[in-house]
């Protein structure tokens, strides 16, 4: 925000005296505030490590590095010096300047969630504090903003998961009429086939039929003992027919010589 360097640069003057304990060598936070103030901000990073070596939980050290971080352009590392003592931090005299200083770090690397919480607890140290209020409006907005783009995102993702499903399934049903077409071609061959068997059996009962009808040549049909009795009896009549008409004419003939001899 616009304001915002200018609070952090004021800030690192007045944490020299947070310090309670007496730990640290405040020679290396003085002189890490003295390069900070000439904007020598790689000498007061130096200056303000060189102090952490001697206490690493010190709140003038991490509160003046992260500051110093937060100007060299690396807000995640700011802002982890800041985490450090934030069971500390908030408990000194310069809590606001504290929850304000993380939350502007959270808003650098769009961690809005974390940001609109720090402004919140530097507003309820500070209600008066105009550019808390706006940067806490301004992040609040942007965590809005950015919960409806995940939101949009995620209804894209599960439309385009539905639109998958969708496919596979239209691909399935595809495949499975492909594969009802194969097998109703295949059912209508296999009907044809047995048709054609069906007709070829028909034939060749046909053919067989005219064969039994048919009798090879010099073969003698065979018929049954009343048929040939009948058969007989036939030719019998008929040979005792004929000898009785042969009797009849030589009867006929003697007589007519008879007559002849008469005369």
């Amino acid at each position: 925000m616009k304001n915002v360097l200018y609070v952090l640069i004021c800030i690192a003057s007045l944490l020299v005296s947070v310090d309670a304990a007496g730990q640290v060598d405040k020679k290396d936070v003085r002189r890490g505030n003295r390069d900070f103030r000439k904007e020598n901000f790689r000498e007061a990073e130096i200056d303000y490590r060189k102090a952490l070596v001697k206490d690493s939980m010190s709140v003038a050290a991490n509160y003046n590095l992260a500051n110093t971080l937060y100007r060299e352009g690396d807000f995640a590392q700011a802002q982890q010096a800041l985490e450090r003592v934030k069971d500390v931090a908030p408990m000194s005299g310069s809590a606001a300047d504290y929850y304000f200083n993380l939350g502007d770090a959270a808003l650098q690397q769009k961690d809005y969630q974390k940001a609109v919480e720090a402004f919140g607890e530097s507003l309820i140290r500070r209600p008066e504090d105009l550019q808390a209020k706006e940067n806490f409006i301004y992040a609040k907005k942007m965590l809005q903003n950015q919960q409806q783009n995940q939101q949009n995102q995620n209804n894209d993702q599960n439309q385009d998961n539905q639109d998958q499903n969708q496919d596979q399934n239209q691909d399935n049903q595809n495949n499975q009429d492909q594969n009802d077409d194969q097998n109703k071609d295949q059912n209508d061959d296999q009907d044809k086939n047995d048709d054609q068997n069906k007709d070829d059996q028909q034939n060749q009962d046909q053919n067989g039929g005219q064969d039994q009808k048919e009798q090879p040549q010099g073969q003698q049909p065979k018929i049954t003992p009343q048929a040939a009795q009948q058969m007989l009896q036939a030719i019998q009549a008929k040979e005792k027919e004929t000898q009785d008409k042969v009797n009849k004419q030589k009867a006929e003939a003697l007589k007519s010589r008879q007559k002849e001899k008469n005369w």
